[in-house]
């Protein structure tokens, strides 16, 4: 072994001498701060051939402890004693990276990195490394160093003594935290489950994670006997003794992207018919709903994400919400999109809680402290959350989808823990209409039961209806049943004629999925800025909607369409790798704007765009109405003492110009909502609140 403190030394001062002098100031100015952070591919397997390198993989104690005697051996300008600072070793080589699912016998006590999502951290708290005892005897200190979970006492004092107490101001501590991370999801086959590791971090290193972090750990593997005291068992549980944590700040960078790769996706960026491609690779089985595929293409591809001067963060994530009847494939569309997204959380609205959705607090199988465990939509981090079923949750487990759609945060108060966890993913969501079919004369808000301060937080809302049409109809099942036909073919037998081999084609994705997600993953390092004309084209756009909002009319759109115009427009410069928005970009994104809006913002007695009718569920028309009928209530009600008379309210009505089935359906539904009561039946009186 060629490890030793003497060549420690002498690698410190070949390589990191700034670093060492940069250290040792940190300390002369009173920080906490006592590591130094070595390249392990760029400078220990240079070193001596590589050879102390592959001596601290082998033998991590032995070659971490020589290291440390290295460095505080080591001069600095400062003159400043380094004894007691880490040397924490980064960058370890793909090579030198295992999968949580691979920790065997093997790497028991090796130097490793594993890479996964932080689930659950602990508090940050001392831990005794060498205890100190005072005898109850002769009141001396004994010292004895600890290495387990359960403090161990002295067994004698010097005088003879055995009884002792703790002393834990004369004791040497240091900060200590357990975290619990996990594999990355998208990682993972078939029905897999994700496993996970626990991890010990100390010093200066605690308290860095939070769940939903993606890190990379690098450490030595321990391993320790289950059971408590003396009743242990033969099997053991694995762990991970941090030595340094490396925050996977570049999203998407797991992707390695090679220069034959970077060649596909620039002559794909450059093809004509790149939009028709992206979108022939969106559930290819799926028959038609080119809009929708467009509108999801354009959610995996993501606006840009701005941090104003004054802290104000504006979101770059696209959600949609897809509403319509049982059966058009709205929950396969989502399977698709979980298989093929980069990074994806697939959850169903029934089997789903708050805390599945954003954090649980657990208590610890440890030591009983609580700690956090991240939900679905921080584990989604930086990619995309599937809901399918949305309108199946619980009206207080959706509550907590307010702030992560709008802020992209999880703040969480609970067991005495509080935390901000960020939660920045777009969320494509489905729901049923709670009557089995969409009707298009209802507004969507009371199909769904969603509340309007949610449903406005939706960037793009699709109505997928199963309307009779014989065209659409034959192309639909000559679809279905060539997949079916295709499907047994292509399992019984490897030849299959040309004509099958046509359909064939048309199922399949316009674009290889993995080279896909590689191309999804390359533009997201682009981020376009709106071009003069396209700018002036969304303005225009805009303020001739809201020109046509004259006194009595009603609103046609707000200023949360206009942010999602620019994030989708940000999105189509995405898909074409350009680092410019033409106005051709904001064409395309305002008619999916226009063909959403078409579907649920019309108010189907005036024809007339109305953003209320669709995230409140009444129009400007149907309050006028509302507003009429509670007037008139309220000028008869002093005119006889049980109330204003139901016939006498419709005539009003009428002379005012609402029909009377209208001004019927009003009455129920103010009397439903306890806006107004009846003392008896065919009088109404309006409810005044105290």
């Amino acid at each position: 072994m060629i490890s030793c403190p003497e060549i420690w030394t002498e690698f410190f001062e070949k390589y990191y001498s700034e670093e060492l002098n940069k250290l040792a100031f940190r300390i002369m100015e009173g920080g906490d701060k006592r590591s130094i952070y070595i390249n392990f591919t760029r400078d220990l397997l240079v070193f001596q051939e590589g050879r102390l390198g592959e001596e601290l993989l082998e033998h991590p104690d032995v070659v971490l402890t020589h290291a440390e005697q290295g460095l505080a051996r080591s001069t600095n300008i400062y003159g400043v004693s380094l004894d007691g600072c880490k040397p924490r070793i980064f960058s370890l080589p793909a090579t030198k990276k295992v999968l949580i699912r691979n920790l065997r016998s093997i790497h028991i006590s090796k130097f490793v990195a594993i890479e996964g999502i932080v689930r659950k951290v602990t508090e940050v708290r001392p831990r005794v490394v060498s205890a100190a005892f005072k005898c109850l005897e002769c009141g001396s200190l004994s010292y004895v160093s600890q290495d387990e979970s359960l403090l161990r006492y002295p067994n004698q004092c010097a005088c003879g003594g055995k009884r002792f107490v703790f002393m834990p101001e004369n004791s040497i501590s240091v900060d200590s935290q357990r975290v619990r991370i996990q594999e990355y999801p998208e990682n993972l086959r078939g029905g897999e489950q994700p496993q996970s590791i626990d991890v010990i971090l100390e010093a200066d290193i605690a308290g860095t994670v939070n769940p939903g972090d993606r890190i990379i750990v690098n450490g030595i593997v321990r391993a320790r006997p289950r059971g408590i005291q003396q009743r242990k068992l033969t099997h053991l549980d694995l762990f991970v003794e941090g030595n340094s944590i490396e925050i996977v700040q570049q999203e998407y960078e797991e992707f390695e992207i090679t220069e034959k790769d970077k060649e596909k996706i620039l002559a794909l960026a450059r093809s004509d018919d790149i939009y028709e491609r992206v979108v022939g690779t969106i559930a290819p089985s799926i028959y038609g709903y080119e809009d929708v595929k467009l509108a999801i293409a354009l959610q995996l591809f993501g606006g840009v994400p701005k941090k104003l001067p004054d802290g104000t963060e504006i979101r770059g994530d696209i959600h949609i919400l897809l509403v319509g009847d049982p059966g058009v494939a709205k929950s396969q569309l989502l399977k698709y999109v979980h298989r093929i997204a980069p990074r994806s959380i697939y959850t169903t609205g029934k089997g789903t809680t708050t805390a599945g959705l954003t954090a649980a607090a657990v208590r610890d199988e440890i030591d009983g402290r609580w700690t956090l465990e991240a939900g679905a939509l921080v584990l989604a981090d930086k990619g995309i959350a599937l809901v399918d079923e949305i309108d199946k949750m619980r009206k207080e487990d959706r509550s907590a989808l307010h702030e992560a759609l709008e802020q992209q945060t999880i703040s969480v108060a609970k067991a005495g823990i509080n935390a901000i966890l960020k939660a920045r993913c777009a969320l494509l969501a489905a729901a049923n209409p709670k009557y089995g079919r969409f009707d298009r004369y209802s507004p969507i808000a009371e199909q769904i039961e969603l509340s309007p301060t949610l449903l406005s937080r939706f960037d793009l809302i699709f109505v997928m209806t199963d309307e009779p049409n014989v065209e659409r109809d034959r192309k639909l099942a000559e679809h279905i049943l060539s997949i079916h036909q295709l499907g047994e073919i292509i399992e019984k037998s490897s030849s299959i004629t040309e004509d099958l081999r046509q359909k064939v084609e048309k199922i399949e994705p316009a674009i290889d999925p993995d080279l896909f997600r590689k191309y999804i993953a390359y533009a997201k390092n682009i981020n376009p800025v709106l071009s003069e004309e396209a700018k002036k084209k969304i303005g225009e756009y805009y303020i001739s909607l809201r020109s046509k909002a004259k006194e009595n009319s009603p609103v046609p759109i707000t200023a949360r369409q206009l942010e999602s115009l620019v994030r989708l427009a940000e999105a189509s410069a995405r898909i074409r790798l350009s680092e410019i928005i033409t106005a051709e970009d904001v064409e395309r994104v305002t008619r999916i704007m226009e063909k959403s809006l078409a579907q649920i913002a019309v108010d189907p007695e005036t024809g007339e765009l109305d953003i209320d009718f669709a995230f409140a569920g009444t129009s400007k028309r149907q309050r006028d109405r509302i507003w009429t009928i509670k007037k008139i209530i309220e000028e008869l009600e002093e005119t006889n003492q049980h109330g204003a008379p139901e016939e006498e309210i419709i005539k009003r009505a009428e002379s005012e110009g609402i029909e009377e089935s209208k001004a019927r359906e009003i009455l129920s539904k103010l009397k439903i909502n306890g806006e107004i009561f009846s003392p008896k039946l065919g009088f109404y009186k309006i409810v005044r609140k105290r």
